[in-house]
């Protein structure tokens, strides 16, 4: 476990746990807060409490299931990423369904955990997505990669060199950011800039690659080099 504690000397990682079962969410948190560097600050069995829970307590990882009773955790996704825009989303869920994996990861998850996987095994995955590295297995890796190369409609091909070369130094610093997990606001107070003009360089990327979102410009700046494959 020496690597899982390599940035013990980081702060506290402050987790919240969304799941419709309390005595799920108490075994969590014993297993969380046995762990010197965790710490859970709140909990939810619903979509409205998570929210709220959210907004209040600013979470740096928020733990989801999937199935909340009635409710999808994968639609309470974008109003957790809003009500809290530092904190990121690992999914954990006994579900499984490769498409809402999909649609999670999507929507602003970083991550997905089966609940049937060791606890050593969901600190890392913990520590990871606070670290700002998606945490997918390999199957789920490569159907979204799979999904990213198949082509939504005839265009000119073009080789990956000549889209780079219409980058500016400034969008290839935003890329880089991004590439280490910066949410908007967080590249934003490293570059010295504005809000709208991180979207602004975002925007501008995503059409000079031809990407459609985060997600799909993390993959094509991993496979080209241009940010560091996480490890």
């Amino acid at each position: 476990m020496t690597g899982a504690y390599a940035n013990a000397s980081k702060s506290t990682i402050h987790v919240m746990m969304v799941d419709d079962h309390r005595v799920v969410r108490s075994g969590l948190r014993m297993l969380i807060e046995s762990h010197p560097r965790m710490k859970v600050v709140g909990e939810a069995g619903k979509g409205s409490d998570a929210l709220a829970v959210a907004a209040r307590e600013h979470p740096d990882v928020i733990l989801l299931d999937l199935v909340l009773g009635e409710e999808t955790g994968t639609d309470l996704i974008p109003g957790l990423l809003a009500a809290s825009e530092e904190s990121r989303i690992l999914i954990l869920t006994a579900l499984r369904d490769e498409e809402e994996y999909r649609r999670a990861v999507r929507l602003g998850a970083m991550g997905v955990l089966n609940k049937e996987a060791s606890t050593e095994l969901m600190i890392k995955a913990l520590e990871k997505v606070y670290d700002g590295e998606f945490w997918l297995d390999r199957n789920m890796t490569a159907s979204l990669l799979a999904e990213m190369r198949r082509p939504s409609q005839p265009k000119k091909q073009e080789i990956p060199e000549d889209k780079t070369a219409r980058l500016t130094a400034r969008e290839r610093e935003v890329i880089s950011l991004v590439g280490k997990g910066l949410k908007n606001k967080q590249i934003a107070e490293r570059l010295s800039i504005s809000e709208s003009t991180v979207r602004h360089h975002l925007t501008s990327v995503f059409n000079k690659l031809e990407v459609g979102d985060r997600l799909e410009l993390l993959v094509f700046a991993y496979e080209n080099g241009m940010v560091a494959v996480p490890a």
